[in-house]
């Protein structure tokens, strides 16, 4: 009963912290925007990234990193450009958040702060130019304040003929910042 008592409170203050921008140590990272390629993770070559890592706010090798990347982007049989969750390719860490996507029609530049909920972690995602997405880590990068990350992308352009995307993104490493803003994130 004593832990379980001691767990439980330990989680309300993690949470209270949390909801409280003023409990945060200071943002120490800047938001920057990136333009990126990923090639398709089925067809694309072995030696360029076909997946984003927010944490560490760049496209990866997923065979160099291992589960260390948030989504991959892939061509499914139908010759549909997808992005894939870590949880659609069998990789999702434990915990309760897993990494996810969430659609939005909101201009890029508009998409000034991540939403907390309503992430897709399951799902095979169509993409199409133009498609726009909320990011979301699990919690394991932030595992000590038990929050994800957050960031953002839009897809500039899918390439048939190399079975690649080009996309830009924001990514926030701040832990417990859901600002997606450029430059260093305020309370």
């Amino acid at each position: 009963m004593t832990r379980f008592f001691g767990s439980a409170l330990a989680m309300a203050l993690v949470i209270a912290a949390c909801s409280d921008p003023n409990a945060l140590a200071n943002a120490t990272l800047s938001n920057v925007e990136d333009t990126l390629t990923l090639y398709s993770l089925a067809t694309g070559p072995l030696t360029e990234p076909s997946a984003y890592s927010i944490s560490t706010a760049r496209a990866v090798r997923t065979w160099e990193v291992g589960i260390d990347f948030d989504f991959a982007f892939s061509v499914d049989n139908s010759g549909r450009p997808v992005l894939l969750t870590v949880s659609v390719l069998g990789l999702a860490p434990s915990g309760s958040v897993k990494p996810g996507l969430l659609r939005t029609s909101t201009a890029f530049d508009s998409m000034t702060r991540a939403p907390l909920n309503g992430y897709l972690t399951t799902d095979t995602i169509a993409i199409a130019d133009r498609d726009r997405f909320y990011l979301r880590t699990g919690v394991t990068t932030c595992s000590v304040l038990g929050v994800p990350l957050y960031g953002k992308l839009e897809v500039i352009h899918y390439d048939p003929a190399n079975a690649s995307v080009q996309i830009r993104a924001v990514a926030n490493q701040n832990c417990g910042y859901r600002s997606l803003q450029l430059g260093t994130p305020k309370r």
